[in-house]
């Protein structure tokens, strides 16, 4: 019973606790009900009066529209009160451009004052409520130029009355309320403009007329009409010159207005009636004075970041062009703005690409956000920067330097030639190169000092040349354009170099070593006057062709480039000696001396630095010192070649010595056996040399050969025998009809015949890998010694094609001299190139299929024009010494340096290298054999056959007789490059009495016959033989000198190896 009613009770809780919740809910819901009900009656309501205020403003228009007569200024406030007070950008686009038009039509209106819109800030009332709607009505018609698209016609339309809008209300000029008596108001009304502009300027107004220049002017063709950009460029104006041109205006105007790509070009194009108004008001003076304090420019650049910045630097250098006057006053500011531009965007220039830098078409990688929108309008862009490197610019800028005259006759030796002179007999060329060298010295080519380095006058010029390097190194993608245009003035690198050599107490050499080791900013000045002449002196002789250089003598005589060159060559030494390094310098030097290597200009001995003993540089290449290291890399030409020779065969003894190549007591080298028919000598030497290792390559390799009947020769292989196989084998490779190599259509400058890869050598299977085989195997016998190539191989064949010194268009005639002087006569010609119908491409005929080769992309429908034939004359030489051969040379080249180190080969110059390869190519020294020749088995050098056979090599043989006769005893047609002395083993003879399978040696008894002539029977029946790989002659005891001869003709003359006795 107790436990029922606790039961109940419990329920009857439950029931009135649920009961209390549910009316908690029902009032909760009644309450949100009221709420959302009195939310859905605003809203309602809301709509309703925005939709009926709305309707009301559409009346308005509509009756103004169908002609019911003017609208009074009055009407026309209220309705905008209406429309401002429900305005929503997205549904009353078109309300407010009625209510722009109307407003705009009330201000047309002729002597009508209540019609007039204006008329209503006359009124007390109303004028502050007047004041308050214009800012509004004008705000709004800047959030439209925002969104507003003017390359689309009719938002342009819509751009142009919101333009006009702001253009008629923050000026009176147009107000007709002012005419007549209303004159004396306009004090009052222009206060109420410069009112209504300070606050447009506090809401963003210039970020607003940026965004509409960029997307009307940001690209290749303007989508602004001459009003359109007329409109935006006068209200930009307002502001500044209101304020009277205060800091801050001025700063705002630079930072919105000024960093629109091309803006300067633009109006020029468009409007050039402002920029009258720009010099009016000489902005330009202005822009330069509030950029060159630092901190101001430095805040302005900040706010840019790099891509906008450049488009500053690119409109003030257009706008300077424009201005001689301000330019030639304020030059040295002008100059020192730029500079504080080009470092603020250097400092983010990066030199490879990495994730945290973006591609700059003018600037490179770039560490700062890119604008890719920008990227249309940089072609433009460029075009105002090439006003800096213009000759219009460089005459303003380097006025000190090229007011000075020059001697008179060195002026008179360097003006062009006449056109007779270009196509005269050889005599008449020397007379005239003998005149020219007449007057070889002169005040120009030597330091003569005298200038004071504190001047004005030299750290103005210190100033511009620091701001042409700052270009050089910041717009990089442009650097060779910027270096054409500084080069472009032929008297000024001369007359550069004459303001160099007037430098310091004595001028030259002196001041600027003494500027390396002073790292102050006056030393960093000077240096940059330095590095600008050679970085562009460098540039010029590049491209200048031999007849520009040696004939017409463009910029600099040749007199002057030996004068530079030693000035440049014992700058250099000193720098590397105490070990700094000038790469410009260097540059400009490494040009010289390959120049110089290509067709002498120098005299004999110039390029050798007669204080450097080479005892003293191989004592500090044993102590490893990085100064001797780095004279190896960079100058080698310093040294003698002999020594470098030396040199180099030392570091492949060294390395053969380290590599265990070498027999020594204890330990013998592995040997690599190969047999090799000759009949099939490429195909078994490729066949079992290809796979060895780099290491086995390098080390000991016997060769066995087996006759055309399948028969070992006789022979014991002591280097000789694989001397001889290599020779033949390279002289297989480098035979044209193999169509691996072909060599040049007639010989080069040098009189050599030069061999390059065939372009057609595709057609062979694993083409790339006989390159590479024919590598190792030039390079093997580099390795041991000299090999007997004939013909020169190209510098691209060598290598050198990687230094930044080459040229495609230098080495071009060695390939094709005809090719050559077809494109030198394109730079040459007068009219338009145009007219040729030449486009950048190359059409080359295949096994008679004509292909298409495209030199830049699209080439084929670019056409070749007087602005472009420069780079297609280089482009055309790229392709064909580079692009055409580049997967063979590249596996030539690999397979080369994997027996020849690269560094060893650094140490020569392509001349040196080829005489390296191939040994000398000058005639035979007989002298000099006979002097180095040792004699055995009774022979001396007053013997009998000894006199004979040396007076037969002297007048009997010819020279290519006496060639073969060197073959045929070392197995290599030409002397060794340092002489006869170095020969290993030396060139030896020796008497023998028996054939070569009966011969045991010299004894006493055979050693006293021939020392005596004393025959054991007559030897007329026997040839001479050889043992190449001893370098010696076997030669019988003849007992006629005509003998001698004949049998010595007829041994040399035979090809059939060891079984020749």
């Amino acid at each position: 019973m107790f436990g029922a009613s606790q039961s109940t009770k419990a329920q009857f809780l439950d029931k009135a606790r649920q009961a209390r919740e549910e009316r908690r809910e029902l009032k909760e819901r009644e309450r949100a009900a009221v709420q959302i009900q009195a939310l859905v009656r605003r809203f309602l309501c809301r709509s309703r009066l925005q939709r009926e205020i709305r309707r009301e403003v559409d009346n308005f228009f509509d009756a103004n529209g169908s002609g019911a007569g003017k609208k009074t200024a009055l009407s026309i406030f209220r309705a905008a009160r209406k429309l401002l007070f429900v305005f929503c950008m997205q549904d009353d686009k078109e309300r407010f451009e009625k209510l722009c038009r109307s407003i705009l039509n009330s201000m047309d209106a002729e002597n009508e004052p209540k019609v007039w819109y204006v008329s209503l800030a006359l009124s007390k009332e109303l004028t502050l409520l007047w004041i308050k709607q214009v800012k509004d009505i004008l705000w709004v018609c800047c959030e439209f130029l925002k969104l507003l698209k003017p390359d689309i016609l009719q938002d342009s339309k819509v751009v142009n009355l919101h333009l006009t809008m702001l253009v008629t209300f923050t000026d009176t000029s147009t107000w007709k309320i002012l005419r007549g008596k209303g004159e004396t108001l306009r004090p009052a009304m222009n206060h109420i403009c410069a009112n209504i502009m300070g606050h447009l300027n506090q809401k963003g107004f210039y970020s607003v007329l940026q965004i509409l220049l960029t997307n009307g002017l940001a690209r290749s063709r303007p989508s602004f009409s001459k009003g359109t950009l007329t409109a935006v460029f006068s209200l930009a104006l307002r502001p500044v010159v209101a304020a009277q041109f205060s800091d801050n205006l001025l700063r705002s105007f630079l930072i919105h207005v000024m960093s629109v790509p091309a803006i300067v070009t633009h109006l020029a194009t468009l409007t050039p009636e402002r920029l009258a108004v720009v010099e009016q008001y000489d902005l330009l003076r202005k822009f330069i004075l509030f950029l060159s304090r630092e901190d101001q420019c430095r805040d302005v650049c900040i706010c840019l970041e790099g891509s906008h910045t450049l488009c500053l630097l690119g409109n003030l250098i257009f706008l300077g062009s424009l201005n001689d006057k301000v330019l030639e006053e304020e030059t040295t500011l002008f100059v020192g703005d730029l500079i504080q531009m080009l470092s603020y965007c250097q400092r983010y220039v990066s030199q490879k690409k990495s994730n945290l830098t973006h591609w700059h078409p003018v600037l490179g990688w770039f560490s700062q956000t890119v604008d890719y929108g920008l990227n249309e309008s940089m072609p433009l862009l460029t075009k105002q920067l090439q006003h800096l490197w213009g000759a219009h610019l460089i005459r303003i800028l380097f006025k000190d330097v090229l007011s000075k005259k020059l001697p008179e006759n060195q002026e008179a030796a360097r003006g062009p030639p006449a056109p007779s002179l270009q196509n005269s007999l050889p005599v008449k060329s020397l007379f005239k190169r003998a005149f020219q060298k007449s007057a070889s010295v002169r005040n120009i080519l030597k330091p003569v000092g005298g200038k004071r380095v504190d001047s004005a006058e030299v750290q103005k010029v210190c100033s511009v040349c620091v701001l042409y390097q700052m270009a050089l190194t910041t717009l990089t993608q442009i650097r060779l354009q910027i270096l054409t245009g500084l080069t472009y003035l032929d008297d000024l690198l001369p007359k550069l170099w004459a303001f160099i050599c007037e430098l310091g107490p004595q001028g030259g050499l002196k001041l600027f070593l003494e500027c390396l080791n002073d790292d102050t900013e006056d030393s960093k000045r000077l240096l940059a006057m330095l590095t600008l002449f050679c970085d562009c002196s460098r540039h010029l002789v590049t491209i200048l062709d031999d007849i520009e250089v040696y004939e017409e003598q463009v910029s600099f005589k040749v007199e002057e480039l030996v004068t530079i060159s030693s000035f440049l060559n014992s700058f250099v030494f000193k720098m590397i000696w105490d070990e700094i390094l000038f790469h410009s310098v260097h540059g400009w030097l490494m040009v010289l001396y390959e120049r110089d290597c290509r067709r002498r200009f120098a005299p004999d001995d110039h390029w050798l630095r007669k204080d450097l003993k080479p005892s003293l540089l191989f004592q500090e290449l044993d102590k490893d010192r990085k100064r001797a290291q780095l004279l190896l890399q960079y100058i080698p030409h310093v040294i003698p070649h002999k020594n470098r020779v030396l040199l180099f065969r030392n570091m492949v003894t060294k390395e053969k010595e380290k590599l265990g190549l070498v027999e020594t007591s204890s330990a013998s080298p592995h040997v690599t056996h190969i047999t090799i028919r000759r009949s099939r000598m490429l195909e078994d030497g490729y066949e079992q040399l290809r796979q060895l290792s780099q290491n086995a390559m390098k080390g000991v390799i016997r060769v066995k050969f087996m006759n055309d009947l399948g028969v070992d020769e006789a022979g014991i292989d002591q280097d000789g025998v694989f001397k001889e196989f290599l020779e033949e084998i390279i002289k297989k490779v480098f035979d044209p009809a193999l169509n691996l190599f072909k060599d040049t259509r007639r010989p080069c400058p040098d009189g050599d015949e030069r061999l390059y890869p065939s372009p057609t050598s595709y057609i062979h299977e694993n083409y790339l890998q006989l390159f590479e085989f024919v590598g190792k195997m030039l390079g093997k016998a580099v390795y041991e010694v000299r090999t007997d190539r004939t013909s020169s191989l190209g510098q691209r064949l060598l290598g050198h094609h990687h230094s930044v010194f080459y040229s495609s268009v230098d080495e071009l005639p060695s390939l094709d001299a005809e090719f050559y002087k077809n494109l030198t006569s394109i730079k040459r010609y007068d009219g338009d190139i145009s007219d040729l119908g030449l486009t950048l491409s190359y059409d080359e005929d295949v096994m008679g299929q004509l292909v298409c080769h495209e030199l830049v992309p699209g080439g084929k429908t670019i056409p070749v024009t007087n602005e472009n034939k420069i780079s297609y004359i280089h482009l055309m030489a790229h392709f064909r010494m580079h692009t055409q051969i580049k997967s063979q040379a590249a596996a030539f080249i690999s397979g080369f340096r994997s027996i020849i180190k690269p560094e060893w080969i650094r140490m020569f110059s392509a001349p040196e290298l080829q005489r390296l390869i191939s040994g000398d190519n000058a005639e035979i020294d007989l002298e000099d054999l006979k002097k180095h020749t040792v004699y055995y088995g009774g022979f001396h050098g007053s013997h009998r056959v000894i006199i004979w056979l040396w007076d037969i090599l002297a007048h009997d043989f010819s020279s290519d007789e006496r060639a073969m006769f060197l073959k045929f005893v070392t197995s290599c047609s030409r002397p060794p490059l340092l002489g006869f002395a170095y020969l290993k083993p030396p060139f030896s003879i020796r008497c023998v009495e028996v054939s070569d399978d009966q011969d045991t040696g010299d004894t006493l008894g055979s050693v006293l016959r021939g020392f005596f002539t004393i025959r054991k029977r007559e030897p007329g029946g026997r040839l001479p033989t050889s043992s190449t790989c001893f370098n010696l002659l076997k030669l019988p005891n003849y007992s006629k000198k005509s003998v001698l001869r004949e049998k010595l003709r007829y041994a040399i003359s035979m090809n059939t190896g060891f079984e020749l006795s």
